[in-house]
C-alpha cells in the first residue's frame, strides 16, 4: 500500500473541512449541524421509496412534507404526552419526597449534629428549600431558558437547512475542483454521522426496552413498583442516545431512586444494570465499533479530549467527529 499524494486542492478541502468542524462547537452550533445531517439523511432515506411513484425531485419534496408533518404531529403529541404525564404522575413525585423524607430520618442519627442540622426536617421544609434554590439560582435559569431557546431555534433553522439542500441536491453535476474535494469531505461526514448516529438509536432503543421491562414489569411483581417509573424510561432512552455517558447518568438517576424505595431496591437495580450493561458492551462494540471499525476505548478517549477542549457539546460530537477523521485517514492509507 502506498501513500496517495495529495493536490493543494485536497489539502486545502482538508483544512477547510477541520475548521468548519472546529467552528461548529466554538460557535455553539452543533444542534443546527445535527438536525441538518439528520434531515438530510431522513431524505436521502426515504425518498428513493417514493422515487417510484414520480420523479426524483417531487420525491424528495414528498418527502421532506411528510418528515415536517410528522415532525410537527410528534412536537405535539409530545406535548400533550409530558403534560398528562406530569398530572399523572404528582402522586409518584409526592411519594418520592415522602420516601426521601423517611431516609433522611433514618440516617440522621447515623451521622454528625452539623451535618444533620442542613438536613430537612419534613416534607415541607423539603419544599420549602427547593424553592428557595430556585429563587436563589433564578438567574441562572432564566440563562438556561434562554439558552434552551436559542438551541431549539438552531435545530429548526438546521432541520431547514438539511431539507432545502436534500431538495436541491443534484446527481453527477460537474463543478470546479475545490467543490468536487469538499463534496468528497461533505459526503465522508455525512457517512460517519449516518453510521453513528442510527447505531446509536437501535443501541438507545434495545437498553430503553430492557429497562423499561426491569422497572415496570420485573422490579414490581417481585419487589415494589418505583416512583416515576415510566418517566425514567424515558429519560433513558433520551440520555442513552450519549455514548457511555448516557448510561452513566440514567443509571445513577435509577439506583438513586430505588434506593428511596429500599436498599433492597437499589441493590436490584444495581445489579441488573451491571448485568445488562456486561451485555451492552458487546453490543456496543458489535454495533458502533463494527460501524466505524474502532474499539469502545478509542470513542472514550475521544470523549474525554473534546469534552476537556468543548465541554458537553465535545461528548455529543466526539463519536461522530471521531468516525470522520478515522475514514479520512483510512481512505488515504495513513492507518
Amino acid at each position: 500500500m502506498t501513500q496517495q499524494k495529495l493536490s493543494a486542492v485536497q489539502i486545502s478541502s482538508y483544512v477547510l473541512a477541520l475548521l468548519a468542524l472546529v467552528a461548529t462547537l466554538e460557535l455553539q452550533l452543533l444542534s443546527a449541524l445535527l438536525a441538518g445531517m439528520l434531515v438530510f439523511q431522513l431524505v436521502q432515506l426515504i425518498s428513493p421509496a417514493i422515487e417510484r411513484h414520480m420523479s426524483s425531485q417531487r420525491a424528495r419534496l414528498a418527502t421532506v412534507a411528510l418528515l415536517a408533518t410528522l415532525i410537527v404531529g410528534a412536537l405535539i403529541g409530545l406535548t400533550i404526552g409530558v403534560i398528562q404525564h406530569a398530572e399523572n404522575d404528582v402522586p409518584g413525585m409526592q411519594k418520592l419526597m415522602t420516601q426521601m423524607m423517611a431516609l433522611i430520618d433514618q440516617t440522621r442519627g447515623r451521622i454528625p449534629a452539623a451535618v444533620a442540622d442542613y438536613l430537612p426536617v419534613d416534607v415541607d421544609q423539603m419544599k420549602d428549600r427547593v424553592v428557595a434554590l430556585i429563587h436563589e439560582h433564578s438567574n441562572q435559569l432564566s440563562q438556561g431558558g434562554r439558552s434552551a431557546a436559542r438551541i431549539f431555534g438552531h435545530i429548526v433553522i438546521g432541520a431547514i437547512i438539511g431539507a432545502i439542500v436534500a431538495v436541491g441536491a443534484r446527481k453527477n453535476t460537474s463543478q470546479r475542483p475545490l467543490i468536487v474535494a469538499l463534496r468528497a469531505r461533505i459526503t465522508c461526514f455525512a457517512d460517519a454521522f449516518y453510521r453513528i448516529v442510527f447505531a446509536q438509536i437501535r443501541i438507545s432503543a434495545i437498553n430503553t426496552v430492557f429497562t423499561g421491562i426491569f422497572l415496570l414489569l420485573v422490579l414490581p411483581l417481585i419487589h415494589a413498583p418505583l416512583p416515576l417509573a415510566k418517566t425514567l424510561v424515558v429519560i433513558t432512552f433520551i440520555v442513552g442516545l450519549l455514548p457511555v455517558v448516557g448510561n452513566l447518568i440514567s443509571n445513577t438517576l435509577i439506583v438513586a431512586i430505588a434506593f428511596t424505595v429500599s436498599a433492597t431496591a437499589a441493590v436490584m437495580s444495581l445489579v441488573f444494570l451491571v448485568l445488562i450493561h456486561k451485555f451492552e458492551y458487546f453490543l456496543n462494540a458489535r454495533i458502533v465499533g463494527v460501524k466505524i471499525e474502532a474499539r469502545m476505548w478509542e470513542l472514550l478517549v475521544a470523549m474525554v479530549a473534546m469534552e476537556a477542549a468543548f465541554g458537553m457539546a465535545g461528548v455529543i460530537a466526539a463519536p461522530i467527529f471521531y468516525a470522520y477523521l478515522k475514514r479520512e485517514l483510512t481512505d488515504l492509507r495513513l492507518i
